[in-house]
């Protein structure tokens, strides 16, 4: 890539920004940033909710006159190799990146949207973008007594619940599943985590489908004023988080006419079906993968500066991206018990795996890792998470163990991180 040859990324999020970081003087680089805020670290805003940070300590680095705030890209004209945004401008390319995030998931819920509408009633919250943060931030800021359900009990919903609980909210948790986070977390370790979010005074009902809303008129709209589950349970709610999941934007590129399926599929060098448009992050479907983790999105992004700037080390050979090992962690540092969490790669053992486990009833702390012959596979690691540094880098180098003796000193050595 030459400098007079222009990159335009579609997206202000972690990716975009890594990217046109990385990029630096080697392009021509602009950024459409959908948001009018400030770039921000997304997985941040349950500390923001929480009152641990102000919105500001979120910001990602700056990227200087590249950004262009507050401005929708709304159609990519493939022939004319152009991006069309909201504002009416319009922006040349000879690269195109899609890094446009992902959307939260709104469920089918009797009650959300009137006929034809589009709105969620007054006290309906997504939890995914500063603005959620901020408005949620406000209900609880002008009436701290509020009862709040939150539907979901993924990582999402965990970090939201205990966010509120934190502010003094009263949190009912309605999880659809038979366990807290079960696409992470094993059953001793669910249960671990739901212990440390009932000394909160958070409320959790799991095996428990939502099945719609109830609402008064307000004004010209609506206000929630409870959920109702399928079992017949009517819960009292001001606030109703939503934190079932999210879904790739793809919607840019599907009217493109480009390869999507999950997400924007993409090949090792992270093209799409057009090769002059990449897509990164939550966006970006990889050998049938979508993440929808901060890592991977970076290493996307680091991946592809590489690929367009051509940097590639002495005697290797193209730049490619063969996928991230992603590790989930998340610090629940309130409560007479902090609690630290991480899991990474394959938490249930398949016949003939190798587990490990360690408990410890009175520190609250559970460490359990699984092991396929000679290698470190998954593992879940609850409580004073010092040795999460160690075998993360050892699951991630992907190496093989020399002895299961010294898995069993990583899951105890606490100068492992």
């Amino acid at each position: 890539m030459t400098s007079q040859q222009h990159v335009v990324v579609i997206g202000g999020g972690l990716a975009g920004l890594r990217l046109a970081g990385r990029l630096g003087a080697d392009a021509a680089v602009t950024v459409l940033g959908e948001e009018a805020h400030v770039p921000y670290n997304r997985v941040l805003l349950a500390e923001v909710l929480a009152g641990r940070y102000a919105p500001e300590v979120t910001a990602l680095p700056a990227p200087g006159p590249a950004l262009r705030r507050g401005v929708r890209a709304v159609r990519v004209d493939r022939a004319e190799r152009r991006v069309h945004c909201d504002d009416g401008s319009t922006h040349p390319y000879d690269a195109l990146v899609l890094a446009t995030g992902s959307n939260p998931v709104l469920p089918p819920l009797r009650g959300l949207f009137e006929p034809d509408g589009r709105d969620l009633p007054d006290g309906v919250h997504a939890f995914r973008t500063m603005d959620d943060c901020l408005a949620l931030d406000r209900a609880v800021a002008a009436r701290p007594d509020l009862n709040a359900v939150v539907i979901g009990g993924g990582l999402l919903g965990v970090s939201a619940a205990r966010a509120l609980a934190e502010r003094g909210v009263r949190v009912v948790l309605a999880q659809q599943g038979t366990r807290l986070m079960e696409r992470q977390l094993d059953e001793d370790a669910s249960a671990l985590l739901h212990t440390h979010l009932g000394e909160l005074g958070v409320e959790i009902h799991t095996e428990c489908r939502v099945r719609g809303l109830t609402t008064r008129a307000d004004g010209a709209g609506r206000r929630v004023t409870g959920v109702e589950l399928a079992v017949g349970l009517h819960l009292d709610a001001d606030l109703v988080v939503l934190a079932c999941g999210v879904r790739p934007r793809t919607g840019l590129a599907q009217a493109a006419g480009l390869d999507v399926r999950k997400g924007i599929v993409v090949d090792d060098a992270l093209r799409t079906s057009d090769p002059r448009i990449h897509a990164i992050g939550d966006c970006a479907e990889h050998a049938g993968r979508v993440y929808g983790l901060a890592g991977p999105a970076l290493e996307q992004a680091d991946a592809l500066a590489a690929h367009l700037t051509g940097a590639v080390p002495a005697g290797s050979g193209p730049p490619r991206y063969s996928g991230t090992r992603a590790l989930t962690r998340l610090t629940l540092s309130s409560g007479p018990r902090p609690l630290d969490l991480a899991a990474f790669g394959e938490t249930t053992a398949r016949p003939g795996d190798d587990v490990l486990r360690l408990s410890d009833a009175t520190r609250r702390t559970y460490r359990k890792v699984v092991v396929r012959g000679d290698r470190l596979v998954g593992g879940v690691l609850l409580g004073e998470l010092s040795t999460v540094g160690a075998l993360a880098r050892s699951w991630e180098g992907d190496e093989p163990l020399r002895a299961h003796d010294d898995l069993s000193h990583l899951l105890t050595d606490d100068g492992g991180s």
